[in-house]
C-alpha cells in the first residue's frame, strides 16, 4: 500500500483485466474464500496481522474515448493518468484529479474529490460484478455517491461485495493549454500543502462545520509521533509513516486524534481511510 505498512496476505493475485478481475472474485466465491479486491491500496491500513484469505490487486488499466466527449476506463487504471490524458485531448473534467495517486474504482467507492470537484460529478455509469455473480450497469444515481462516500464504501471484506469493473465519464471539451495550466497550478498547492512520506492522503473527512486538520492541530496534536507513525507537521489530516510504523502505531493516533477532538470540541471525527485485515485478536 502507499502507506508501506501491513502485514502479509494469505493468497494474492493481480488481475490484468476486468476479465481476470471477474474469473478471480468468481473463484473465490466459488470455493468460499474470502477475497478483497484491491486497486493501489492509497486509501486503506492493512492489519499488522495481514489478510486472510484472497487479496486481488485491480490491474486492469485499459481506457478508451468515443467522439462525444465520453471516457471509458477499467476500475483499475489510474486516475492521475485519466487526468493527464483527458486533459492532453481538450476534455475537462478530471483535471483536479491529476495529483490523486488511486485507480479508479477505488475513485468511486470513496467518491474522491479535490479542490471542490468529485468523480461522482463526472461519472456516467459502472459496470460492477454482483453479488449474484452477474454483471450489470449502473447508472450514478444508483451508485449513491455522497461525500467521500458511495455505495460501495464499506463492503471490503464483506465477501460477497460488489466489484467495480470499468467505468463511463462524461467529459467536456476544453482547451488543452487551459487544462495544462489548471493542473500544474493544482500540482504547486499539492506539493505545498501535502507531506512526501508515505501516507494515505486525508485520514478523516471534513467536519460539518471545520476540516479535519483544523480541529487536530487546534487539539494540538500535529507533529505528534507514536513508533514510526507521526501526525504530519505539514498537515494535521495526513498521518505518516517515518520509517519502520506498524499498523498499530498509526490506529493510535487516528484514536488519540478522534478522543481528543470530541474531548476538546465535542465533535466526532469520521474516518475517510478503511481498516482492512485482522484487527481483533
Amino acid at each position: 500500500t502507499s502507506f508501506r505498512i501491513g502485514g502479509p496476505a494469505d493468497l494474492y493475485a493481480v488481475a490484468t483485466s476486468s476479465q481476470e478481475l471477474v474469473v478471480l472474485v468468481s473463484l473465490a466465491r466459488e470455493h468460499d474464500i474470502p477475497y478483497l479486491v484491491i486497486g493501489r491500496g492509497t486509501n486503506i491500513l492493512v492489519a499488522d496481522k495481514g489478510i486472510r484469505g484472497l487479496v486481488i490487486e485491480n490491474g486492469g488499466q485499459e481506457i478508451w474515448f468515443d467522439n462525444d466527449a465520453v471516457l471509458y476506463a477499467e476500475s483499475g487504471a489510474l486516475l492521475g493518468d485519466l487526468a493527464r490524458e483527458s486533459a492532453r485531448r481538450g476534455l475537462g473534467g478530471l483535471e483536479w484529479a491529476v495529483g490523486i495517486p488511486g485507480s479508479v474504482g477505488g475513485a468511486i467507492v470513496g467518491n474522491a474529490g479535490a479542490y471542490g470537484c468529485y468523480i461522482g460529478g463526472v461519472t456516467r455509469e459502472a459496470t460492477v460484478l454482483a453479488a449474484d455473480g452477474t454483471v450489470r450497469e449502473l447508472s450514478a444515481a444508483e451508485m449513491g455517491f455522497g461525500y467521500r462516500t458511495s455505495r460501495f464504501k464499506g463492503q471490503a471484506g464483506e465477501g460477497q461485495q460488489e466489484v467495480i469493473l470499468s467505468a463511463e465519464f462524461a467529459l467536456r471539451p476544453e482547451p488543452a493549454q487551459e487544462l495544462a495550466e489548471k493542473m500544474a497550478d493544482y500540482t504547486r498547492r499539492r506539493e505545498t500543502s501535502q507531506p512526501t512520506e508515505p501516507s494515505v492522503g486525508s485520514v478523516f473527512k471534513r467536519t460539518r462545520q471545520y476540516p479535519a486538520g483544523f480541529l487536530i492541530e487546534q487539539a494540538g496534536l500535529k507533529g505528534t509521533r507514536i513508533g514510526g507513525a507521526q501526525i504530519s507537521p505539514k498537515h494535521a489530516n495526513f498521518i505518516v509513516n517515518l520509517g519502520g510504523a506498524r499498523a498499530l502505531d498509526v490506529k493510535a493516533l487516528i484514536d488519540l486524534a478522534q478522543e481528543q477532538v470530541r474531548e476538546q470540541f465535542g465533535i466526532d471525527l469520521e474516518l475517510e481511510i478503511e481498516l482492512v485485515g485482522e484487527w481483533n485478536g
